[in-house]
C-alpha cells in the first residue's frame, strides 16, 4: 500500500521535496493538479508509485502550486533563512534577480499584470538587508556568450550532437535526465543564469570587492521553484574548488517571487509606496537580450543574436531583434535561419509535454533541427511555478502582459546584444579571458545525470500518442540486496552498503541511500 494517500487523485510529494510542499489540511482533493502534472507537464502520466518503489517522481516546476486553487501546494519557503544571514554581522548577503520577478512582483501589491518595477524592488530587496543588489540578466548575457559560442561550435566543427537543446529550465534538464536520458549528450553544457551568476559572485565579484567568499551568502529571487532543486545540485559548488574553500556552494537559497511578497508585507514594506533606486555595479547591466530570458522564445532570440556576430563577424539585421516565428504562445514554434552560407533550424517549446512531442519526433527521424529552445512552464519563466496567483489558474492574458513587458523593456534598450554589455566585456576581460576557456569551462558550464533508474526497473513509459510501452532498465537480478541513491537514482547491489560509501555518480554519502524493496 502507498504512502501516498489519494494518489490517484493528486500528485504525490515526497517529505523531503526542496521545491515544494503539501500542507495536508488544506487539501480538498480537487484533481487540478495531477491534471496539470499529466497534461501540461507530462510528468503525471510518465511513471507509476509501483514502478518507482512509491517514491515520487518531480521534476519541481511548481506548476501544481499554481494550480492549486486552496494554497495547499506552495513552495518551501526559504526567506526566513535569508532573513537569520542578514542579521548576522558576520554574513555579507547578496541578492540577485531574475529577469521575470520585476513583471510580476507588482500584482502582490494590486498592480496590473507586467507592471515593470525593477526600481522598486531593488530598493525593497535593500530594505530588507541586502548588502548588494545584483541582476541576473548579467548572468542571461553571459549565458548567451557561452550557449551562442558552443552552438557556433556544434554546428561549424561539429564537436557535438545537434540539435543543442538550452540548458537555462532546471526543470526541463531533470525531465531529459529523467525520460530522455539519451538526450543528455544534446543539452547544452552551460548553467542556467542563476547556476553562472553563483560562481561569478563568489570568485569573480567576491575579488574585485575584497570580500571573503566564506562570508557571502548568494539569494536568487526568481519565478522559479525548480531553482530550489537546482542549486542544491551537488555540481552547483564550483566556486568551492575554485577558491579550495569546500564548504562553499554558489548559490545559498532561492525565494520565489511569492516569498518576497510574503517577506515583505511581512515587514510592511509597501512596494508602491518605494522610490526607485538602481543595481550594484560590476554584475548590474543587463542587456536587452538578457531580459527577454523571461519568457518563452526570449532565450533563443537572445542567442540567435550572439551567434549571428560570432559567426557572420557583425552585428545582427533589424529583423533578428523581432523574431516573430519564436514569439507567441504557441505551444511549439519553430523558424529558419541563415547566417551566410550556414542554415540553423530552430524551434521553441513550452510546456514539457509538448517538448515530448518534439523529443519524439527527433528521436523517430520524422523532424531535424539545430538549436531548440524549451521551458518547462508555460508563457516560460514568467509563468513559473512560483510566479503570483492573480488569476487560479494563471491566464494566457496574464502570461502575455508579462511577456509584453519584458519584450518591451529591450525594445527601449540603448544596449540589446549581450556581447555589447560593458560589464560582460569586464569579467572576459579580468576573470574568464573568453568563452569556452578553461576556467569558463570550470565555473560556467555543468555536467548532467541519467536519472532514468529513478523509474525502477520496469519503469513505465507512456510514449506521445502511444501505448503504454514498458522499459526494461539494466538492473540485473543478483539476488543480492539493492540500495538507491535519492539524488541521482543509482542503484548499488550488496549484502549491504558500507558505512563510508559515497555515490559514484553524485558523490552523496551513504545516508543518502534507500532499500528498495
Amino acid at each position: 500500500m502507498s504512502k501516498h494517500l489519494f494518489s490517484d487523485i493528486r500528485i504525490p510529494i515526497e517529505a523531503d521535496n526542496p521545491a515544494i510542499k503539501r500542507i495536508e489540511e488544506l487539501c480538498i482533493k480537487c484533481g487540478q493538479c495531477r491534471r496539470v502534472c499529466e497534461n501540461d507537464i507530462a510528468v503525471g502520466r510518465l511513471y507509476n508509485l509501483e514502478s518507482t518503489g512509491d517514491i515520487p517522481i518531480c521534476i519541481h516546476c511548481g506548476q501544481c502550486a499554481n494550480i492549486c486553487p486552496v494554497n495547499s501546494i506552495t513552495e518551501v519557503y526559504e526567506y526566513q533563512k535569508v532573513a537569520e544571514a542578514i542579521n548576522d554581522p558576520n554574513k555579507i548577503v547578496i541578492f540577485s534577480t531574475s529577469p521575470s520577478v520585476r513583471v510580476a512582483l507588482g500584482e502582490e501589491f494590486g498592480l496590473i499584470p507586467g507592471s515593470f518595477v525593477e526600481g522598486q524592488m531593488v530598493t525593497a530587496l535593500r530594505a530588507l538587508g541586502g548588502n548588494y543588489i545584483l541582476d541576473t540578466n548579467f548572468a542571461a548575457d553571459l549565458t548567451i556568450m557561452e550557449e551562442a559560442a558552443e552552438l557556433v561550435e556544434r554546428i561549424t566543427k561539429k564537436t557535438r550532437p545537434l540539435p543543442q537543446f538550452t540548458s537555462c529550465c532546471p526543470a526541463w534538464v531533470k525531465f531529459v535526465e529523467t525520460f530522455y536520458p539519451e538526450m543528455i549528450p544534446n543539452l547544452s553544457s552551460v548553467k542556467s543564469p542563476i547556476g553562472m551568476q553563483g560562481p561569478t559572485i563568489k570568485t569573480y565579484f567576491a575579488k574585485e570587492n575584497h570580500i571573503d567568499p566564506r562570508k557571502i551568502v548568494n539569494v536568487a529571487v526568481t519565478p522559479c521553484t525548480a531553482k530550489k532543486f537546482e542549486i542544491r545540485r551537488p555540481e552547483m559548488n564550483s566556486s568551492a574548488s575554485y577558491s579550495k574553500m569546500l564548504e562553499l556552494r554558489d548559490m545559498d537559497y532561492v525565494i520565489t517571487t511569492r516569498e518576497l511578497a510574503k517577506w515583505m508585507k511581512k515587514e510592511g514594506i509597501n512596494l508602491n509606496a518605494l522610490s526607485s533606486s538602481k543595481y550594484d555595479k560590476l554584475m548590474g547591466a543587463a542587456s536587452g537580450a538578457g531580459i527577454i530570458f523571461g519568457n518563452t522564445g526570449g532565450v533563443m532570440e537572445a542567442a540567435v543574436r550572439t551567434a549571428y556576430y560570432v559567426i557572420a563577424g557583425e552585428n545582427p539585421p533589424e529583423n533578428l531583434f523581432d523574431l516573430k516565428p519564436v514569439r507567441g504562445m504557441d505551444g511549439i514554434r519553430q523558424a529558419d535561419l541563415n547566417i551566410g552560407d550556414i542554415s540553423i533550424k530552430l524551434a521553441v517549446a513550452h510546456g514539457t509535454a509538448n517538448a515530448q512531442i518534439l523529443l519524439e519526433k527527433i528521436k523517430s527521424g520524422e523532424a531535424s533541427y539545430d538549436f531548440i529552445e524549451v521551458m518547462t512552464c508555460r508563457g516560460g519563466c514568467i509563468g513559473g511555478g512560483g510566479q503570483p496567483k492573480t488569476t487560479v489558474p494563471m491566464s494566457d492574458e496574464i502570461r502575455s502582459q508579462r511577456i509584453a513587458a519584458l519584450y518591451n523593456k529591450d525594445k527601449s534598450q540603448f544596449l540589446r546584444l549581450s556581447y555589447e554589455n560593458p560589464d560582460i566585456k569586464r569579467v572576459y576581460r579580468n576573470f574568464y579571458g573568453k568563452p569556452l576557456s578553461d576556467l569558463s569551462g570550470q565555473l560556467l558550464h555543468t555536467t548532467y545525470l541519467d536519472r532514468s533508474m529513478s523509474l525502477g526497473e520496469k519503469g513505465m513509459i507512456k510514449k506521445s500518442g502511444q501505448e503504454n510501452e514498458k522499459v526494461e532498465h539494466n538492473i540485473p537480478d543478483s539476488g543480492k540486496r539493492k540500495f538507491r541513491c535519492k539524488v541521482c537514482g543509482y542503484i548499488y547491489q550488496g549484502d549491504s552498503l558500507p558505512e563510508n560509501y559515497k555515490c559514484p555518480l553524485c558523490g552523496v554519502g551513504a545516508d543518502q541511500f534507500e532499500e528498495l524493496n
